[in-house]
């Protein structure tokens, strides 16, 4: 079983969504859009996904730094477990600092920050592509001797503590603005004005960005999302877009020092010769969030198909280790190739329709080859059937719609 943190906590991200759904309702908020809302969650997913190949190379490298070259072999304990917990999250900063300011970095960590609204599904939009641009800055924590174990849980319980703070319905919270990052501060980090962009780096303790200077106490409210929206629903593209668009401009650059500047400097850094550095612009006061919208059935039909995937992500994240590689990669790309499906109903693609016919009848597939141990075949094979057939009538039905109303909010 899968003991990592992150993984444990699944129910409660769901829980806590419902109960800021709710508060957000009292508070007269607008609320969470449904395709933002799964968007950030799929990115969530692929990324947890993801993670199960490429943590065996960022936590095998540390594990073989700690075995070899360890300084010391610290034990464990509750006080060096305090003490790995503030380490972790100085270097957090830093790993965190220099994803916004090394542009190859920023590709690995800016899918976090493409959501235009802030709720507690922004903190699941996690990239697929920042470990390999981050993982490094922990190695000192290796050389002093923290068992990767004892990394492993305090890098969960980091992640799962800045999980709340992604939140519009908590004001101020007194005294612990100042030492703790706290939804406020946060808040700054995700606005894409210009005085909020590249501060409040802190993962747990915000006295990390007093001591180093990138402190900013949140004023007007930010807008959120970043200053080249990227307009898509499909999480494997939001993935990858700031890496298409720097493909497209080292293209424009003609020699090789200019490229490696373009790929280490600041985001929004070109050569004089092309303009030089493009610094952020303040908010254009007729901005408009990205939006699309679908009939409200289609809607209906992705949040109830995605309670379906979050099962079956859930059951493969709690069992990874039990699975052999080729299930792994089998359920693997059943998962991604799902989140992609229904970024193709929200924005209204001409494959959506074939390709949701074929991700179902995989989906059936799949499901029972994981789970055929599990209930008697009657009963899976009437499951099954009905999951499938009521699927097939769902979308027939749905091609019957010719009016386009507006999509639900939740």
């Amino acid at each position: 079983m899968n003991l990592s943190p992150v993984v444990i906590a699944i129910p409660m991200y769901f829980i806590l969504m419902a109960i800021e759904m709710i508060a957000l309702r009292f508070q007269k908020h607008p609320g969470y859009r449904l395709n933002d809302a799964i968007t950030n969650i799929n990115c969530g997913v692929i990324s947890q996904v993801t993670g199960v190949f490429i943590k065996v190379l960022s936590i095998g490298i540390y594990t073989l730094i700690y075995q070899q070259l360890a300084f010391f072999h610290i034990p464990n304990n509750v006080w060096t477990f305090f003490l790995l917990f503030f380490l972790y999250d100085f270097c957090y900063y830093w790993a965190h600092r220099m994803s916004h300011e090394i542009n190859l970095f920023w590709g690995g960590h800016v899918v976090h920050h493409s959501s235009e609204e802030y709720n507690l599904s922004v903190a699941l939009r996690q990239s697929s592509t920042q470990t390999f641009w981050t993982f490094f800055f922990y190695f000192p924590l290796a050389l002093l001797g923290f068992d990767p174990v004892l990394l492993v849980l305090v890098s969960g319980l980091n992640l799962l503590y800045q999980f709340w703070i992604h939140t519009e319905a908590i004001d101020r919270m007194g005294f612990l603005e100042k030492f703790m990052n706290t939804p406020s501060h946060h808040r700054v980090h995700h606005g894409r004005n210009p005085k909020y962009i590249d501060k409040n780096h802190a993962g747990t303790f915000i006295i990390f960005d007093k001591w180093f200077g990138t402190f900013q106490v949140e004023e007007e409210k930010p807008t959120y999302g970043i200053t080249t929206p990227v307009k898509s629903w499909n999480p494997v593209w939001v993935n990858l877009a700031h890496y298409a668009n720097m493909k497209e401009e080292l293209k424009l650059i003609p020699n090789w020092s200019d490229r490696m500047k373009y790929l280490f400097y600041k985001p929004g850094w070109l050569p004089d010769s092309l303009g030089g550095y493009r610094a952020p612009q303040e908010v254009e006061h007729d901005y408009q969030k990205f939006d699309s919208v679908v009939p409200t059935s289609l809607n209906w039909y992705v949040f109830t198909q995605y309670i379906f995937l979050l099962l079956l992500t859930g059951f493969f994240l709690f069992q990874v280790d039990t699975f052999t590689w080729l299930p792994k990669v089998l359920v693997s790309t059943l998962i991604i190739w799902t989140t992609v499906s229904f970024s193709g109903v929200f924005e209204k693609r001409n494959w959506y329709l074939p390709q949701e016919i074929a991700r179902i009848l995989a989906f059936v597939a799949v499901v029972f080859f994981l789970i055929q141990s599990l209930l008697p075949l009657p009963i899976l094979a009437g499951v099954l059937g009905v999951y499938c057939l009521g699927s097939f009538f769902w979308l027939w039905k749905n091609q019957q719609l010719k009016s386009q109303i507006p999509s639900i909010s939740l």
